[in-house]
């Protein structure tokens, strides 16, 4: 099957810096991969590339196409990005915000079809965040806010979903509704990648990519032992990974 992503001495430079460092990968698409590593490893810088937000050197090929040959209204339309600490219209109704996410699929100017409505209706209630579809973004708490955030990145119906620290801000019975959430988009067929710094979160991918100081160290199954050596080694080895209860998870090792 085309990979999702293709990339090959891929790097980036922010500020006069170089954040990666000549990253090669393949992503197959119908995976949910967990990107982790430390503070500072490069994480966001990745992702943000793969989504062509940030400009960078090396080659990209994104379902088969290269990442130059796609329209900026095609590449909305075929990912989705949901970002870390993203501001939201204070004033604006939870349910306007979501729509946003439908604006890939609209013509100039146009009206939101029926189709919208109910591609916006359907996100929010995955994310249960419908009930307050008409309060503005400004009176809802964090958590609240990021579930409707999360229904606008979903709202778009995008075959690639990537997501940056999609957990801030939700408690745990949230971050387990969430955790339901990709495991279904990823059954309906869509690739969906992660960054977390909840490491046992990330275990239950079905990959991870293991990045350090700008650099991809490993790229393996959650249940590969040298996935679970390379999450030892980036972080000093001070989390240790073991079976509990039939999972995965990453305990503090000190």
């Amino acid at each position: 099957m085309t990979p999702a992503f293709e990339a090959r001495g891929l790097q980036v430079a922010l500020g006069g810096r170089e954040v990666l460092h000549g990253i090669d990968l393949v992503l197959p698409v119908g995976r949910w991969t967990a990107l982790v590593g430390p503070n500072g490893a490069g994480k966001t810088t990745l992702l943000k590339t793969l989504a062509q937000l940030l400009p960078f050197r090396g080659e990209l090929v994104v379902l088969g196409k290269p990442s130059g040959a796609w329209s900026a209204r095609e590449r909305a339309r075929a990912i989705s990005w949901l970002g870390q600490g993203e501001p939201g219209a204070e004033d604006l109704r939870a349910a306007d915000v979501v729509m946003l996410g439908r604006l890939p699929h609209q013509a100039w100017l146009s009206t939101p079809s029926a189709a919208d409505s109910i591609a916006v209706e359907r996100a929010m209630r995955q994310t249960q965040c419908w009930d307050w579809r008409t309060r503005p973004v400004g009176q809802l708490s964090g958590g609240e806010r990021q579930r409707v955030l999360l229904a606008r990145a979903l709202a778009v119906e995008a075959p690639l979903l990537l997501m940056d620290e999609p957990l801030a801000n939700l408690d745990p019975p949230h971050q387990a509704d969430w955790l339901a959430l990709v495991r279904a988009q990823v059954a309906q067929g869509r690739t969906v990648l992660s960054v977390l710094h909840e490491l046992t979160m990330a275990l239950h991918a079905d990959d991870l990519l293991v990045l350090q100081a700008g650099r991809l160290v490993h790229h393996g199954r959650c249940d590969d032992p040298a996935t679970h050596q390379a999450l030892r080694h980036v972080f000093d080895h001070r989390v240790r990974v073991q079976a509990l209860d039939g999972q995965w998870v990453a305990l503090p090792h000190v």
